[in-house]
């Protein structure tokens, strides 16, 4: 007797799959590691992404608006180096401190 998956399970186990072959270093095997783990079989899930992939919905890469996403990685960038060089003179001020004979 054939088991039942909610749709729920099958939407996540497709978008574990898609993610896992958007990456090259994770992209060989991926559905039967993605089965393996979630406990369903590579062939089921074979088919969920097949429908998936044929049904033409955009898949979570192509649905990132990466000209925000760009964006928004640029000004964490420059947040991160405007503290990072915050950091750097603290530091060193406080070397000095440390390197200043006490009375």
């Amino acid at each position: 007797m054939p088991v039942k998956y909610t749709d729920e399970l099958k939407a996540r186990a497709v978008e574990l799959v898609i993610h896992a072959q958007a990456d090259p270093n994770t992209a060989n095997g991926a559905i039967a590691r993605v089965a393996k783990e979630l406990g369903v079989s590579k062939e089921a899930l074979r088919v969920w992404v097949r429908k998936h992939k044929d049904s033409g919905t955009a898949t979570p890469a192509d649905s990132v608006d990466l000209e925000a996403e760009n964006r928004r990685l640029r000004a964490e960038l420059a947040e991160s180096k405007r503290a990072n060089e915050i950091l750097r003179r603290a530091s060193a001020f406080f070397a000095a401190e440390l390197d200043r004979p006490s009375k």
